[in-house]
């Protein structure tokens, strides 16, 4: 693992275009294997996840050829082939098992490992997947090490309700339901901008899709899709820390951001630390009226709060972020993680900081903020944000901080300690990848 050492206490300033969203990018890749005609997309990413999924489109045969200096990623998969006998999906992130729909349609099998896993977010099931898989005719075989999912014939349409507003089990039925005869329809599906890109790209291959952005999706099969050009938008994640960088460290950070419109609740937010987001020309720009402080609720006898959950509440993986802007905001918030059992555990080490804070279950932190904090060393879990939100905390302290098994960042943010140089900050990679 790879740790982060960061000399605090320097106002960080400058502009930045963030890069695209890898909850976004992954998926699509995936939805690559529905099709054997050529592709062009643009703005993809140099990340972990990226590089493994296009390490194993070649191992499959299919033609690759990226430029991540410019972001372009053109792709053919006419000649390949997938044995569930010597081919592995990679385990080290929870989109391999996007790859199983495309793998069914093309070959009439996938295999997936018992041990797939993404970031540490609690209990993250995969029976959701299943009975979605099984619903359009899968069949589930069990092993000791893997789970065989074979089609004795075409997906044929279904009709199914889920149990939650899970992304990727969203994204899963689409990506079954597109080349499957008939009418599918999805309720309680899942509505986050990612979600809506990946269904876009879909659209622009052929996909006939009603009800993007709503928690009901209509797909009508294709016979097949066509390939075609795409290009990727700013991830919302990294456009929201990099104006909460801005903002813990008392600087101003501008950052291109192509859709505000999915912000308003992310601004209220900002806002409940004394922080206004300002958008205009299409970047968004922080401007702090003063130190951080926690602004007081109407409701004199309950404490100020943030919910994170399912589009469109405040997404789950920007709380630790406003975690963060809590520990050095004067005043006391309640944050509530309303998806992940055990999400709020690494919170212990902001005390290492000289934070207090209290959690109160398993899905409910309270911050007593503005308390003085101190360079510090701490661990990291292997959640990309938290990873960012320790960085965040020692970016606004004077002095030297380490944070260990900071790794999980180059999951999602390329070229992320760069951009921190590039705005002022005093930080460097230590140790392995």
């Amino acid at each position: 693992m790879a740790h982060l050492i960061v000399h605090g206490g320097r106002p960080l300033e400058g502009r930045i275009v963030p890069s695209a969203n890898k909850n976004a990018v992954l998926p699509i890749l995936c939805a690559t294997l529905l099709t054997r005609h050529p592709l062009r997309i643009h703005g993809v990413p140099e990340i972990t996840d990226v590089r493994k999924i296009l390490e194993l489109f070649r191992t499959l045969g299919s033609d690759v050829r990226m430029d991540y200096s410019t972001g372009l990623l053109e792709l053919c998969h006419q000649a390949t082939r997938f044995d569930p006998a010597a081919h592995r999906l990679p385990v080290e992130m929870r989109s391999s098992i996007m790859l199983v729909p495309p793998l069914l349609a093309r070959f009439g099998v996938a295999r997936l490992e018992n041990d797939v896993k993404g970031c540490t977010l609690g209990v993250r099931e995969i029976d959701p997947h299943i009975e979605v898989l099984r619903s359009f005719g899968a069949r589930i075989e069990e092993s000791r090490d893997s789970l065989i999912i074979r089609a004795d014939g075409p997906l044929r349409a279904t009709r199914h309700w889920l149990d939650y507003a899970s992304v990727t089990t969203t994204e899963n039925f689409v990506l079954c339901a597109a080349l499957a005869a008939g009418e599918s329809k999805l309720t309680n599906a899942a509505s986050e901008p990612h979600v809506q890109e990946f269904c876009d790209f879909m659209r622009s291959l052929g996909a006939r899709i009603e009800g993007v952005g709503t928690s009901q999706l209509t797909i009508e099969g294709v016979d097949e899709l066509a390939g075609g050009e795409f290009r990727l938008t700013e991830d919302f994640h990294e456009v929201a820390t990099f104006l909460a960088l801005g903002a813990i460290t008392g600087g101003s950070i501008a950052v291109k951001n192509s859709a505000p419109d999915q912000f308003p609740l992310i601004d209220r937010t900002f806002a409940k630390f004394g922080v206004t987001i300002h958008h205009e020309d299409g970047w968004s720009k922080t401007k702090a009226n003063g130190p951080l402080k926690v602004a007081e609720p109407f409701t004199r006898n309950v404490l100020q709060k943030v919910e994170a959950a399912p589009w469109p509440y405040l997404p789950v993986d920007l709380l630790p972020i406003f975690i963060a802007l809590g520990v050095k905001a004067e005043g006391s918030v309640m944050f509530w993680n309303k998806v992940y059992d055990g999400a709020l555990g690494w919170t212990g080490e902001l005390s290492k900081f000289g934070a207090h804070v209290f959690l109160s279950d398993p899905h409910r932190l309270v911050v007593f903020g503005g308390k003085p904090l101190m360079a510090s060393e701490v661990e990291s879990p292997y959640i990309i944000r938290v990873a960012i939100a320790l960085l965040m905390l020692a970016a606004s302290i004077e002095g030297r901080s380490v944070i260990h098994n900071a790794t999980p960042i180059k999951r999602a943010h390329p070229r992320f300690v760069e951009n921190l140089r590039a705005l002022g900050a005093e930080v460097e990679w230590t140790g392995g990848d």
